[in-house]
């Protein structure tokens, strides 16, 4: 135990970078339950999607949007959530399932929506890369149609 003691005094440096990381994991592992929001992989979406007419909300950016999109998604960059929440009001007490690129925004905007009262939100986990690596159907190009 001793030993452990001297070491961790000697290296200081080392230890306080694992307590950052260690730090980082845990805030990454209950980012889900701290926000409100659950975590879903595709297959489960698909589910989700067909079983309980769950919205889908794309939050990549236009670009990444027309390269490739669930079909049906409603797209909202995540940079402008906040101004046109008002499009998804509607949708307040339905499933909606938010997706991204990798899940990192739309982890963001799942936060974003369970603040402005939506009642079931779920984060599509891993996002487009997770949603093509499974298979699953996308499409290419051109806008959505309205809700």
């Amino acid at each position: 135990m001793q030993q452990y003691l001297h070491f961790a005094l000697h290296h200081w440096d080392l230890f306080g970078a694992l307590f950052v990381i260690l730090a980082l994991l845990a805030k990454h592992s209950f980012a889900a339950r701290i926000g409100g929001y659950q975590e879903l992989p595709p297959l489960e979406a698909v589910q989700l999607m067909n079983h309980e007419e769950a919205l889908v909300l794309d939050v990549r950016d236009d670009s990444e949007f027309k390269q490739g999109h669930i079909h049906d998604a409603v797209h909202i960059p995540l940079s402008a959530l906040n101004s046109r929440a008002e499009e998804l009001e509607k949708h307040k007490a339905s499933a909606v399932i938010v997706g991204c690129r990798s899940g990192a925004r739309s982890a963001r905007a799942c936060g974003l929506l369970r603040k402005q009262g939506f009642e079931k939100v779920y984060n599509l986990r891993g996002g487009m890369l997770a949603w093509e690596n499974a298979n699953l159907p996308i499409n290419k190009g051109g806008k959505r149609k309205k809700r």
